[in-house]
C-alpha cells in the first residue's frame, strides 16, 4: 500500500468520524478544554448514555481524533490536535 493510499484511508476514517452528529458534538466539547476529561463528564455534557457514548468514543479513537487512558476504573478522552492538523487543516495542500 503506497502512502498516499494510507492517508487517503485516515482521511476517510476521519471525515467519516466527523459526518455524526454526536461526535462532531463531541469534538467541539473537547476542543474548548486544554485537558482530557472523563468519558461520564462527556456522556453528560452531550446527554447521551454511557453506552452511546463508548460507541462515539471507540469511533473518534479509530479515527485518532481523540487520545484515551484509563485511571483505575474512569476512561479519560482528549481531543488530538496532531490528527486535525495532519488530515483537515493540510487537506487541501494535499490534493
Amino acid at each position: 500500500m503506497t502512502k498516499q493510499t494510507e492517508t487517503t484511508q485516515a482521511r476517510v476514517k476521519v471525515f467519516k468520524a466527523l459526518a455524526d452528529p454526536i461526535r462532531l458534538e463531541i469534538i467541539r466539547y473537547l476542543n474548548q478544554l486544554d485537558h482530557g476529561v472523563s468519558c461520564g463528564e462527556v456522556d453528560r455534557a452531550m446527554q447521551i448514555g454511557k453506552t452511546s457514548g463508548s460507541y462515539h468514543f471507540k469511533i473518534l479513537q479509530a479515527a485518532g481524533l481523540i487520545t484515551t487512558h484509563k485511571v483505575a476504573r474512569e476512561k479519560y478522552v482528549a481531543l488530538d490536535r496532531a490528527t486535525f492538523d495532519q488530515y483537515l487543516i493540510q487537506f487541501w495542500q494535499d490534493l
